[in-house]
């Protein structure tokens, strides 16, 4: 005699289905492609401007006055505009001037940061709540500028390249950001330390540090963007031309539409300087270039770096 066994019910895996907002149900098909094409469309609407400058920047006159002003594909790219910046004229000196001021600053921002970052998280240190209360007020009661002229001229820093790094070397946030991602550390490192004899200085060398560069590269990432945007304090502070950082040359004969003379660009001999607005239009890619390169490096550190440092602590 066969006994039947009884059947097991067939499962079935569940079908996937998309939502664009967590615990919303699905769209359906043409609802999530009218998604996609809106997103899409965003996207072009945000390229197309780059695209705009980077092609008006390589046409040359005859396409540019055709167009109106602003190229949307060059017909034969020329790189006669940035030739004409980058051979020894006013934006060669101001890229220069850009570079220098944002490594320096930026090294000398970044260390001081960590340092006084540091000295903050270690309870019982000498002048800690002074100096934290200090830091916050800052943030709270920034100072005006002429307060700002008046300290930097009594320091003889007007003219000097010395202006655009020492008034933005400390940032309270910054600074407010490392200290909490310190003491979010182990303390049972920094005691073990401690027991095997290890200086402060060690310490932070050896073990800090090293734990920490998501949060150092992010906050390394703010002063060079700062350090590289910046130009209030080139406007206050620099009275000599030959000394203009990028952007207050961005400024200048980009924003305020003010033309470059023959002395501030070198044409090739004989050659016909470029037409304004190609100028222009290299003077804000060059400009923005830097960062660009610079950032896709840094870019996987921000939500580690930032999130961990602000919240915990």
């Amino acid at each position: 005699m066969t006994t039947l066994s009884p059947s097991r019910p067939v499962r079935r895996r569940p079908q996937r289905s998309y939502s664009a907002i967590p615990g919303e149900t699905p769209g359906l098909p043409p609802w999530r492609a009218f998604k996609s094409l809106i997103l899409l469309a965003c996207v072009v609407l945000v390229l197309l401007p780059f695209l705009a400058i980077i092609s008006t920047s390589l046409a040359d006159a005859g396409q540019i006055n055709r167009a109106g002003g602003y190229v949307l594909w060059p017909d034969s790219p020329s790189f006669t505009s940035y030739r004409a910046l980058l051979s020894g004229g006013l934006v060669s000196k101001a890229m220069t001037v850009s570079v220098g001021v944002t490594v320096v600053g930026t090294t000398l921002s970044l260390g001081c940061s960590i340092l006084l970052a540091y000295g903050l998280s270690r309870p019982g240190s000498f002048g800690h709540k002074p100096v934290l209360m200090l830091l916050l007020m800052t943030m709270l009661f920034a100072p005006g500028v002429i307060p700002s002229y008046l300290m930097v001229k009594e320091l003889h820093l007007i003219n000097s390249y010395w202006s655009l790094i020492l008034p933005s070397l400390i940032n309270a946030f910054n600074v407010i950001v490392l200290r909490s991602f310190f003491m979010s550390l182990p303390g049972e490192l920094i005691d073990a330390a401690h027991v095997d004899g290890a200086s402060e200085w060690t310490i932070l060398r050896r073990i800090v540090l090293p734990l920490s560069k998501a949060s150092v590269a992010v906050i390394g990432l703010f002063n060079a963007v700062t350090y590289w945007n910046a130009f209030f304090n080139a406007l206050l502070y620099i009275n000599d031309a030959s000394k203009w950082p990028m952007q207050l040359v961005l400024r200048t004969y980009v924003v305020n539409n003010a033309a470059l003379s023959g002395g501030q660009v070198n044409a090739a001999a004989g050659a016909p300087i470029p037409p304004a607005q190609s100028l222009q239009a290299a003077i804000l890619v060059l400009s923005i270039v830097p960062i660009v390169i610079v950032y896709p490096f840094l870019q996987r550190h921000m939500d580690k770096g930032v999130m961990v440092g602000a919240v915990k602590g």
